[in-house]
């Protein structure tokens, strides 16, 4: 049912639009012109005036059918921006079927792939007349930089009783049901600089991280959490005794008494190392994003298995590792769950996306629509 060529070339053009995150002004216009020709409500929100991102949130929505009897209202949201280096993307389809940069920057699949698929979704709606009940489309900003643009979305723009997340790396048809609590630990460690020839004049800031992070349970901490240390800086020169360094951590859990339990040892052992050593630790602790759990028979599930179902794909279900713009959208009310896309190695210069994934995808989005429409008939 869906146009192929169409569907390949649009997300050959899509590519092809620099989108870095803060730089998103680009494609969310080449968006809205297109979405102009089709009978959609688009709203920008504040997005941008509250963060440093290049452009607003779009929220879209497409009325129901006219006299179609109780359909439920959903949504789907895909996000505009890419990670570096994502600039004069050149895209190649080989021989093999799959879909690639030019090996100098990313593809931007993710999550250009889903922003097609939602594209071809609206074009074939519109071209068969296929009825279905209020749709809305969430397209982000910020994503790659913290779900800034989706923390940023103004709720009472929001108007869906579930909906789906097109943006997991695993394959058309599976569906993520679940994804951890991230949160950030930024430390900054104080001790007390003097020359190199004296170091007893000081305290080796670096020597008191050091000793921290040795006493620190990191990496796979159970079954549920994990912790990691992933930047440390500080120091100006070899004959100097740092007085100051840094160190950025996170955490994730699909546990919340876990993830406490972790980012308050993290804390402890930070201060308590600092302090045995005569310095200072300053913890600062944030929550990137809340996890979520939905069950294998929630209606927002359910739909999406029946829809891969129907299209002889495995109708999986699995748990995240990391988070999307569905974290927050549960967050606010709206079940949601992740659909794979199937794009592959994302965030990396060999990332790549199959022909035939693109495709499963765009038909995955109808056949969406069309279990939905068969709940309203029954």
């Amino acid at each position: 049912m869906i146009n192929k060529q169409r569907l390949l070339d649009t997300f050959l053009e899509l590519v092809k639009i620099d989108s870095e995150s803060g730089n998103e002004q680009p494609i969310q216009s080449y968006l809205k012109a297109i979405l102009e020709m089709y009978n959609i409500e688009m709203v920008e929100d504040n997005a941008s005036s509250e963060t440093d991102l290049g452009a607003n949130n779009l929220i879209c929505t497409l009325k129901a059918t006219p006299n179609l009897a109780s359909p439920d209202k959903i949504y789907f949201t895909s996000h505009m921006d890419t990670v570096v280096p994502g600039q004069s993307v050149n895209p190649t389809v080989k021989d093999d079927g799959y879909i690639y940069s030019d090996g100098s920057t990313i593809l931007g699949a993710d999550d250009k792939a889903g922003l097609a698929a939602i594209l071809e979704f609206i074009r074939v709606l519109s071209e068969k007349n296929i009825p279905h009940g209020q749709i809305q489309f969430i397209l982000t900003v910020g994503e790659e930089i913290g779900l800034k643009g989706a923390k940023f979305l103004d709720q009472s723009l929001l108007d869906s009783d579930y909906g789906y997340a097109i943006d997991a790396s695993v394959p058309v048809g599976t569906t993520v049901i679940g994804a951890p609590t991230q949160m950030k630990i930024n430390t900054t460690i104080y001790g007390k600089t003097a020359h190199a020839s004296t170091p007893t004049k000081g305290i080796s800031a670096i020597n008191i991280a050091a000793k921290a992070v040795s006493e620190m349970n990191l990496g796979q901490i159970d079954t549920y959490t994990t912790a990691n240390i992933g930047r440390f800086e500080g120091g100006s020169a070899t004959n100097i005794v740092a007085d100051k360094v840094t160190l950025n951590a996170e955490a994730r859990s699909h546990s919340e008494e876990s993830i406490i339990k972790q980012v308050n040892h993290m804390k402890s052992v930070f201060e308590t190392i600092a302090k045995k050593y005569d310095g200072h630790a300053e913890v600062d602790i944030t929550k990137s994003y809340p996890g979520f759990k939905l069950s294998d028979d929630s209606k927002v599930t359910t739909v999406a298995k029946a829809s891969a179902s129907s299209l002889g794909l495995e109708a999986n279900t699995v748990i995240a590792g990391g988070g999307s713009d569905g974290n927050i959208i549960n967050e606010l009310g709206i079940p949601t769950v992740i659909l794979g896309v199937g794009y592959e190695n994302i965030h990396t210069t060999e990332e790549r996306i199959s022909v035939q994934s693109l495709n499963l995808l765009a038909e995955q989005l109808l056949s969406i629509n069309h279990v939905l429409n068969l709940q309203t008939i029954n």
